[in-house]
């Protein structure tokens, strides 16, 4: 018997009021697929995977969910965290993500990388990384 710990990532969790209408926009953003969605649950993945061949995104509902502010401001809802994905257009990402339903967020600090909000407003960031895309070692597609 192999008494060996194994950790593996299974999913990047999101709170919010609506997880199907949360996973339904990052099903499009991406192009990829709801995997399941109850009332409480909803998860995205890759076409064609199986839950848990990839990390996959998952949406919590949370009634008392509130919007974090970004940039942060004393007193108000702080992020915990953000998602990076990686582009090879930044522009026609950005565009891409609005029809989507994002929206973007009125401050920018780099050239490089566009800050966005989704449906239940957690930010995430559309990074142009064309070398990363193109590499044979990036696998989430």
């Amino acid at each position: 018997m192999d008494n060996e710990l194994i950790i593996k990532m299974y999913s990047f969790t999101l709170d919010c009021k609506d997880p199907n209408l949360l996973a339904e926009f990052y099903a499009k953003l991406l192009k990829w697929e709801v995997m399941f969605v109850s009332e409480d649950w909803a998860c995205v993945g890759p076409p064609g995977s199986l839950q848990g061949a990839y990390p996959c995104i998952l949406f919590q509902k949370n009634p008392d969910y509130i919007p974090p502010v970004w940039p942060e401001e004393p007193g108000a809802q702080q992020q915990m965290a953000h998602i990076d994905f990686a582009v090879n257009d930044l522009e026609k990402a950005v565009s891409y993500a609005l029809d989507c339903g994002a929206t973007l967020s009125e401050k920018q600090f780099s050239n490089d990388w566009t800050v966005m909000f989704d449906p239940a407003g957690h930010p995430f960031c559309l990074c142009l990384m064309k070398s990363v895309i193109e590499s044979d070692h990036f696998a989430l597609l």
